[in-house]
């Protein structure tokens, strides 16, 4: 893997629009070539004014992350989306990326993340592989201070297309619903609000229309925004894993219940009881 190192955060509107246009022209497929570079970017301090505006859309407060001067456990998701970005609207990305899904992410945080630090922050591609609606691809993003990764990740992202798999079952829901902590009524304009916070501004999030073109009835809300949701009132110790699935849109706007029990697990579910999210906050070196 070839690393090429950034002087500056790529500007995240001429990558969308590259990879709008580049979208019809992809031909996903789980054995086909993927980006082989690895992008540094040295000397990353974090913005405290988005930051601020990430949290309020959020719902993060100094106490429900690791204290006042600490990063939420997903904000360094949002640092890496630009880096994650410019390799998915590259030519050689072999997804398209219009409609691609957030399926899911394991964060590890090694220790606090202070939000006044310098840090490296990378992106790859781990690879693809084969799912029964399409093709996913998995994005590792580390960041690192004094040498040491201190936060990594990898999310995997699904480009929905024909595929052999039939009829072939997903995954399980959990058979037992967690005990109701919340009901959150969510407004229909979070996914633009977290867009604007984020840089997301996939269209699948922004607006009924823009959201029907690929297949959804009306706006879906981000599943990194219902994974922040979920951690800001669950909260998150220094040392941490997160680990979530994204299993069925949310859509905007709707009604959800956070649920929560004592053993680390959270669950996101609609009105009906169907499972938007579920996940589970843990140790290092703990599954």
């Amino acid at each position: 893997m070839t690393a090429v190192t950034l002087n500056a955060p790529p500007a995240l509107a001429p990558l969308l629009a590259r990879g709008a246009l580049r979208s019809p022209f992809k031909r996903p497929a789980p054995d086909a070539g993927f980006p082989r570079t690895r992008l540094v970017l040295p000397g990353l301090r974090v913005d405290l004014a988005k930051l601020a505006a990430y949290e309020r859309v959020c719902g993060f407060t100094p106490d429900t992350g690791a204290g006042a001067d600490a990063l939420p456990v997903t904000y360094p998701h949002v640092l890496g989306f630009p880096l994650a970005m410019r390799l998915m609207s590259g030519r050689d990305f072999p997804l398209p990326l219009l409609g691609l899904v957030h399926t899911s992410v394991e964060i590890v945080r090694h220790t606090a993340v202070p939000a006044s630090g310098e840090y490296e922050l990378s992106v790859h591609v781990d690879g693809l592989a084969a799912h029964r609606r399409g093709t996913e691809a998995t994005v590792v993003t580390g960041l690192r201070s004094g040498g040491d990764v201190v936060w990594e990740s990898r999310s995997t992202y699904l480009a929905r297309h024909r595929t052999g798999g039939g009829t072939a079952p997903g995954a399980r829901e959990d058979g037992t619903p967690l005990p109701a902590v919340a009901e959150w009524r969510l407004a229909e304009d979070v996914g633009r609000r977290y867009g604007a916070a984020s840089g997301d501004r996939n269209p699948i999030h922004l607006h009924p229309l823009t959201a029907r073109l690929f297949g959804f009835p009306r706006a879906i809300a981000h599943g990194m925004w219902t994974v922040a949701r979920c951690l800001a009132a669950h909260g998150t110790p220094d040392t941490t894993v997160v680990r979530a699935r994204f299993r069925a849109p949310v859509l905007l706007p709707g009604t959800v219940t956070y649920g929560a029990d004592g053993a680390g697990r959270f669950s996101l579910r609609g009105a009906d009881g169907r499972l938007h999210l579920s996940g589970q906050v843990g140790r290092p070196g703990r599954r």
